[in-house]
């Protein structure tokens, strides 16, 4: 799964986006640093309307009659017949920037936390869904997201045996692409990262989603 990422230099995306001619609308503006994305927080998206704003992390179908579900992770596997998802996956797919994502390795003394980025810094695009969902008790929409996770690659494996999709730029157009309703056009997609990852432990500090500074990704 992928549960806490971080997200706190946004200008190698937004050079990225224009190198990739993709133009987006920016609703974020100077982002807001996070070193410690947990579920219920807002997240940075680029979602397939081309807005680059934030959403709430965890994702609430369109058709759920209350909040109590909340996912927020998708697996690839099955994401275009699972009915929390398969509307998403094909008219609401989105990307999610992070400087890295975290995950714990389970040992006999507890989980271990690691921090994952690629190995020269920088960014990962993340494939993800949104979905708005109307609040019948404030009448307030509430736009939320999933990232979708794949089996673990080599890098990943000796820590968790999944880890999110990344997207590489020059398929960027292609999964935020309104017009291509088919998810056989996108799944290909989605298929453990083949890049270069760095990966590197991390104290316990972050396991509180209080903390939100550098110490979460200081190095153990």
């Amino acid at each position: 799964m992928c549960g806490r990422v971080g997200f706190f230099d946004d200008t190698g995306w937004k050079r990225a986006l224009d190198q990739q001619g993709i133009a987006y609308t920016d609703l974020v503006g100077e982002l807001h640093p996070s070193y410690n994305v947990a579920p219920s927080q807002p997240m940075a998206t680029l979602l397939n309307n081309h807005d680059y704003t934030y959403t709430r992390f965890g994702l609430i179908p369109h058709w759920a009659k209350d909040a109590k579900f909340q996912p927020i992770n998708a697996r690839a596997e099955i994401i275009a017949q699972k009915p929390t998802f398969k509307s998403a996956f094909v008219h609401r797919r989105c990307l999610i920037p992070v400087n890295g994502f975290y995950e714990w390795m389970k040992t006999e003394s507890g989980k271990v936390p690691f921090w994952i980025t690629p190995e020269k810094g920088g960014f990962f695009a993340l494939a993800g869904v949104y979905d708005e969902w109307l609040d019948p008790a404030t009448g307030d929409t509430v736009r939320g997201s999933a990232i979708i996770t794949t089996d673990a690659n080599r890098a990943m494996k000796p820590i968790h045996d999944r880890m999110p999709v990344i997207i590489e730029p020059k398929e960027w157009k292609l999964w935020l692409d309104p017009d291509v309703d088919e998810p056989e056009a996108v799944q290909p997609l989605l298929v453990p990262y083949g890049g270069v990852m760095h990966t590197k432990e991390v104290s316990t500090y972050v396991n509180s989603p209080v903390h939100n500074d550098e110490k979460c990704i200081n190095e153990k």
